[in-house]
């Protein structure tokens, strides 16, 4: 607004409107902003990218070596396993650490005081793993063509897939931050981190872990990998991996409400 704009012809001086930008806009910069801080963090970049291609590349070279009881082309396995443990990094332990140390450093508690309500905030941090996701994924697909992913593509399975693992992984990650101190949500969030990667059905099938995969399954993690090999393998919409994540999401979110402290 220019200057001219706030003048009040009537009174022949300055006649200041203020007035919040629309929550639309509010939300929009809110995400800007929250994609620019987890970029610029080289942690943040390590477990967002280079891990899961790390995995991917090393994945695919052992089972050419070693028996993981995959099929002929075990990169059609791999990948869709490696774009969950992608999305999985961003949106609980990406998001559960940055949001620890806000709370450290009074962050949610000054923007609690602008005129971006809580609603717009959690937007604006949802929106932010969306786009961080989106580049993850672009990036780990062109790794995967590279090295001859051959997949059976149902784009709206992978994307329900994709938006329900972040509501329940984002979920689980705000509680995880609400509830411990900063230090102990790194510490906390990376350990499961680990233990969701290794033992969570994440990268590998569920049938790799014999009688515990069943077990597995029901895990967001599981549930997230077996969903998405489903969607980029048989190009099919798993609704069991769909119903777990829903159920997740909803126990993150309940308990998130009722335990999360903003300092």
């Amino acid at each position: 607004m220019s200057d001219l704009d706030r003048i009040d012809p009537a009174a022949g001086a300055f006649a200041p409107r203020p007035g919040a930008a629309p929550f639309a806009r509010q939300v929009l910069a809110q995400a800007a902003i929250e994609s620019k801080l987890m970029l610029r963090n080289g942690e943040q970049v390590l477990l967002a990218v280079v891990i899961p291609l790390i995995v991917l590349v090393g994945g695919v070279e052992a089972a050419q070596h070693i028996d993981l009881g995959l099929s002929e082309r075990p990169i059609d396995e791999f990948v869709p396993g490696v774009l969950a443990l992608a999305v999985m990094s961003t949106a609980f332990t990406s998001l559960a650490i940055a949001t620890g140390f806000e709370r450290r450093y009074g962050v949610i508690k000054r923007l609690g005081s602008s005129p971006l309500p809580r609603s717009g905030l959690l937007l604006g941090k949802v929106g932010a793993l969306l786009a961080i996701e989106t580049l993850q994924i672009l990036v780990i697909s062109l790794v995967a063509f590279a090295m001859d992913w051959q997949p059976q593509t149902s784009l709206p399975a992978a994307i329900l897939m994709v938006l329900a693992g972040t509501a329940a992984f984002a979920a689980l990650g705000l509680f995880v931050a609400g509830v411990l101190r900063a230090e102990a949500t790194l510490a906390a969030a990376n350990l499961v981190y680990l233990l969701f990667m290794v033992g969570g059905a994440v990268v590998l099938p569920a049938s790799a872990y014999g009688g515990f995969g069943g077990v597995t399954e029901f895990l967001p993690s599981g549930a997230l990998g077996e969903g998405l090999r489903s969607a980029f393998w048989y190009g099919e919409l798993r609704l069991q991996s769909l119903v777990v994540l829903v159920g997740w999401a909803g126990i993150g979110a309940l308990l998130t409400a009722r335990t999360f402290k903003w300092e």
